[in-house]
């Protein structure tokens, strides 16, 4: 069984936001960003202010690549993680069950580095962690205390609305993250 691990988390503690990927693509593995083979998710980032990076700036796949690995969790506060770790083109080439070691880790990251927020990136993803079917965007319930967003993959509809989404989700765990403080 071949072992897959190009992608690097970066999980940091009390991060703002914890990103929940489903696996990697292909070519998003062979540069060991996560979405970067279309650099849509990158590019929401910016636009949103999740990132201080330009998007020009975010095109350059050795610049998109020191962004990650530098600034990524340290900076900007912000975790990613998968749930699956073999790369595919596509989400149905996933086999039934091999998120199962995923939901785990995402799991105790959750609770070893205690984001202030969790947000799944697709519906897709969300349901194979919980184990459930149909579920839509959104708040859900909070796991283990923290709160818990499934928003729309960043390649499909319209920009704006992602964008909104993630402004929305950074007010949100900025103000998680200053009632955490106030409260130690």
């Amino acid at each position: 069984m071949r072992k897959y691990n190009r992608i690097h988390y970066k999980l940091s503690r009390a991060a703002l936001i914890m990103f929940v990927g489903i696996n990697p693509h292909p070519g998003s593995y062979e540069r060991g960003v996560p979405f970067s083979n279309n650099k849509m998710f990158w590019y929401i980032l910016s636009k949103a202010h999740l990132i201080k990076e330009p998007v020009e700036e975010l095109k350059d796949d050795p610049n998109l690549r020191k962004i990650y690995e530098n600034k990524f969790s340290q900076a900007y506060k912000l975790n990613f993680i998968n749930l699956v770790d073999r790369p595919t083109i596509s989400v149905s080439e996933l086999e039934k069950g091999e998120e199962q070691k995923g939901i785990k880790r995402v799991k105790d990251a959750i609770l070893a580095y205690k984001p202030m927020l969790v947000c799944f990136v697709g519906k897709i993803t969300y349901e194979k962690f919980i184990g459930v079917r149909n579920t839509d965007y959104g708040f859900k319930e909070p796991i283990f205390g923290t709160k818990t967003y499934v928003c729309r993959f960043p390649i499909r509809g319209p920009s704006q609305v992602r964008v909104r989404e993630m402004e929305k989700l950074l007010l949100i765990a900025r103000n998680e993250e200053a009632k955490y403080q106030s409260s130690s």
